[in-house]
């Protein structure tokens, strides 16, 4: 069975989040967004990012130059194990990003996730984030708390971002996210070592190394999928 990984279009990308990952959402720009073949067949893409978190990589000591976040593993139905593609799509990440020293990741125990994918890669666990909360509208329809603000804008990554107001909206409380780090070089591994805990358990049977950040129905392949 051939695996080839390359780079993904923003339109291959955006369908792969949008019919195989739980978000059904393409992250915050910028991106590096790399695409999964499987027997020439488009499978998915794997996506890092700055992620939405500004002070991401401060408990380090980085700059945002210096890491980023593994956001997306958007896989329809496929034979290569999760990991192994990870695996692959750092190595091609650092080939174009020579002063990464670290990639973070979570893993939504809200979407029954533990972090499979991760404990298989070896992927160093850090712990839970702090509880947050998210917000239900009149209609339904979920924001998370970066989206809720009395004023109806908040200032997000540099940008004016239109918001809903709390009031209007039902509030939820979330559990932390299980997080996981991949240092890319000896002295950032030596560092972060300190701070490794005993990987969590699986939450039920939803979750599983195969179908951690994704989700596993099959679609139609999109055509142009490489630049």
């Amino acid at each position: 069975m051939s695996l080839r990984l390359d780079w993904a279009t923003h339109q291959a990308a955006k369908f792969a989040c949008e019919n195989w990952h739980y978000s059904k959402s393409l992250p915050v720009p910028p991106l590096v967004k790399i695409g999964v073949w499987e027997e020439n067949a488009f499978i998915g893409v794997v996506i890092f990012s700055r992620g939405a978190n500004n002070n991401l990589l401060k408990p380090y000591g980085l700059t945002h130059y210096q890491g980023c976040e593994l956001t997306r593993v958007a896989l329809k139905k496929h034979k290569s194990p999760v990991s192994k593609i990870i695996s692959i799509a750092i190595k091609l990440l650092k080939k174009t990003n020579k002063n990464l020293k670290l990639i973070v990741s979570f893993a939504d125990p809200n979407e029954n996730h533990h972090g499979g994918i991760y404990q298989a890669g070896n992927w160093i666990y850090s712990g839970r984030t702090d509880k947050i909360f998210k917000y239900i509208d009149a209609s339904g329809r979920e924001w998370h708390q970066r989206q809720v603000s009395k004023k109806g804008f908040k200032v997000w990554m540099g940008n004016l971002q239109k918001t809903v107001s709390p009031e209007n909206c039902k509030k939820i409380v979330q559990m932390g996210k299980h997080r996981y780090l991949m240092p890319l070089d000896e002295e950032t591994k030596k560092k972060i070592l300190r701070l490794s805990q005993k990987y969590p358990k699986r939450a039920s049977s939803k979750d599983s190394v195969a179908s951690t950040y994704q989700v596993e129905e099959g679609g139609a392949n999109p055509t142009d999928a490489l630049h």
